[in-house]
């Protein structure tokens, strides 16, 4: 068992957008209250999971543009597909959302490599056939990253955009199932706090939910889970990361002791010493990955 401390919501507003997610150190939010958290087994990730590796066949990553109805503007996203693609299968889906500092290509060019991580578990058959899909997730008309805690309330809207339009577009123009069943969200930092919210909010959307060092935007449990029977019946998995050295661990903390309460499977792992950065994201990736659609 280890004590984690709950600290002030408020508190991320003082982050400042950056091209990479700002690091918060131990302790920034230390508050009054402590809990008990009960982490599961950390094992650590192969050497080389996230470098690039030759003689394996190559997925491809495709930058679309969709009418968004909610936010009445073209949005972006990139798609990434696995090697050998081939329209005349059907394959799952990954939502896979960016931090407060990042938009679609957070993910893809900012360290994050989720083509190399994908194209080496698929050389190693270890996923299900899968496109991953990395959105922009502050669902407003000017969606730089320049917009910073400035764009809170659009990071909270962007479910309607997603659901709305997004995964619509999705469906219409690749090789998709349409079930929830076969469809995952899953996002670091900001974009934990939404696959989160959104994740548990639309059980019926999202089968498979993933939060990575997620940040305050998370709902408490009370809210995220009103009706306990409802998520052991419909969601398949609820799997987090966060570095043991990062002063968001208590937004999956509180998560994670309240679905340890009401017997909800639920997964947390300590990343030893992690901070808040991509160390931790890929390995959330690169576990997550394998876990989902299986």
């Amino acid at each position: 068992m280890k004590k984690v401390y709950l600290g002030l919501m408020l508190a991320l507003s003082m982050m400042t957008a950056s091209a990479q997610e700002p690091n918060i150190p131990r302790g920034m939010f230390g508050g009054q209250q402590q809990i008990d958290v009960k982490f599961d087994e950390y094992k650590a990730a192969p050497q080389g999971f996230d470098q690039e590796r030759e003689g394996i066949a190559k997925g491809t990553v495709t930058l679309i543009e969709y009418q968004s109805e909610s936010v009445g503007t073209t949005r972006k996203a990139n798609v990434y597909l696995p090697p050998k693609y081939d329209a005349k299968k059907k394959y799952n889906v990954l939502y896979l959302l960016h931090g407060i500092g990042g938009d679609e290509n957070e993910w893809y060019k900012d360290g994050g490599v989720p083509n190399i991580i994908m194209d080496n578990l698929y050389a190693d058959g270890k996923v299900a056939d899968m496109i991953v899909v990395m959105p922009n997730g502050r669902a407003q008309k000017d969606d730089s990253r320049a917009g910073g805690m400035r764009s809170f309330r659009a990071f909270g809207d962007f479910d309607k955009d997603l659901i709305g339009s997004l995964i619509p577009y999705i469906e219409k123009n690749f090789s998709v199932y349409t079930d929830k069943n076969h469809r995952a969200i899953a996002g670091l930092s900001m974009g934990g706090g939404q696959s989160l919210n959104f994740g548990l909010g639309h059980m019926d959307v999202f089968a498979y939910v993933g939060g990575f060092s997620s940040a305050p935007n998370t709902m408490r449990a009370a809210q995220l889970i009103p009706d306990i029977d409802k998520v052991k019946k419909e969601n398949k998995l609820l799997w987090m990361v966060c570095g043991g050295a990062d002063g968001l661990m208590n937004n999956s903390a509180q998560l994670k002791v309240f679905c340890d309460e009401n017997g909800i499977p639920c997964t947390l792992i300590n990343y030893p010493e992690g901070r808040h950065d991509f160390v931790v994201w890929k390995y959330g990736l690169y576990n997550f990955a394998q876990l989902i659609f299986k």
